[in-house]
């Protein structure tokens, strides 16, 4: 006798579901309505494998993803190997050592999935999809600004409505600590402190930066009150440089979408830790998750690039509901032509595998809302309780 519960087929681990219709259905259309906006800005399609050597996935900018990485042990080579958790790391990888002789720029889109050890805040989905573009070779705001531009074209062909991109430039608060001298155990602190906008701990850490970093904290919102609030501040040069890369961006960015909802917070400094100047993250009204984020890297063989990597899943959720294609109930008999020109005309036919006595009532078990008579489409009645 065992005291464990009976075995249920149906349980998935923590984090995995199955997609079912018409989720599954609706995601995939929306990955290839995001691929497809890629595709007509010039961006060639690549498709790297799911699972790679651990030390190709986890070097260059994957080193940044290792704590999120699933590692297993291939059987044939002993080896071991992981299972990506971010598909940036091999564009970065695909660019240095299969594409290198491409003429730059350099632009790439991919979609697939990624698995995570743990999901944010220990909740939702461990499998999530991606759908993203990679911009290699140029170094400059408007670079910059066309992975923007495009994540805000994606969000707006599928209707998502109160789009907000929020920019940081991580490597500010970097070199702003850097140039405060501050020795390991406070700068962890002091590193915490802004992570949890906490001013009162970043007075009491800050030392002589203390009144610079408040400010730098306060003065997160929209776009052009934080770019004026952080000109108007007494910053080191190196620091100061990185503030008006960052302004740049932001003109670049509003001159290429008029009216965009733009916001800058100076001293924000998370994501996958391997980007290096303006990073963006995607938000939409009533939506506490991220659609999207990405931002400033180098590649693996430290090449300048950018990109932005879209959540499908998460842009659905945020969207309305895509069309599904209208089904057709074909009854036994119908001409082949005649099935064939419903589907070309984008209908989706559902045909019987017999003679049946009711067709409509088949139809309407069988999700159709017209079928075909005597050549003719005809409305299915709703069924009683619908």
């Amino acid at each position: 006798m065992t005291d464990d519960p009976p075995f249920n087929p149906a349980l998935l681990p923590a984090g995995f579901v199955d997609r079912l219709p018409p989720e599954a259905e609706a995601e995939a259309v929306g990955v290839e309505t995001l691929m497809r906006v890629f595709a007509a800005h010039g961006y060639d399609r690549v498709t790297p494998p799911l699972l790679e050597f651990e030390t190709t996935l986890l070097s260059g900018a994957g080193a940044a993803v290792a704590a999120q990485t699933f590692r297993l042990m291939d059987p044939d080579t002993r080896r071991m190997m992981a299972l990506r958790p971010d598909m940036t790391p091999q564009i970065a990888r695909i660019a240095a050592t299969r594409l290198p002789d491409v003429p730059r720029p350099l632009r790439l889109s991919y979609a697939g999935p990624c698995i995570l050890m743990a999901s944010n805040r220990g909740e939702g989905d461990r499998q999530i999809s991606q759908a993203g573009v990679e911009l290699i070779g140029p170094d400059g705001p408007h670079a910059d600004a066309e992975i923007v531009a495009l994540a805000a074209e994606c969000l707006a062909t599928l209707q998502v409505r109160g789009v907000s991109f929020d920019l940081t430039m991580p490597a500010l608060t970097t070199a702003l600590l850097d140039a405060g001298g501050f020795e390991s155990t406070v700068r962890g602190m002091l590193m915490r402190a802004l992570d949890r906008k906490d001013a009162a701990a970043v007075a009491r850490h800050g030392g002589d930066l203390a009144d610079v970093l408040i400010r730098l904290l306060h003065a997160a919102g929209p776009a052009q009150g934080a770019l004026a609030e952080l000109a108007a501040v007494d910053l080191p040069p190196a620091v100061r440089a990185l503030s008006e890369r960052l302004a740049a961006t932001v003109a670049a960015i509003e001159a290429r979408v008029p009216g965009i909802r733009l916001t800058v917070d100076p001293v924000e400094f998370r994501g996958w830790q391997y980007h290096t100047g303006v990073c963006v993250s995607i938000y939409a009204a009533g939506q506490r998750e991220e659609l999207g984020r990405g931002g400033r890297y180098l590649s693996n063989n430290d090449e300048p690039a950018c990109g932005i990597t879209l959540r499908p899943d998460i842009i659905l959720r945020a969207a309305p509901p895509l069309p599904s294609r209208t089904r057709i109930f074909v009854p036994w008999g119908t001409p082949a032509e005649k099935a064939a020109a419903l589907r070309a005309a984008g209908y989706a036919t559902v045909s019987a595998l017999g003679p049946d006595e009711d067709p409509l009532a088949q139809a309407a078990l069988l999700a159709c809302t017209l079928v075909v008579v005597d050549g003719q489409l005809v409305p299915v009645p709703a069924r009683d309780g619908e």
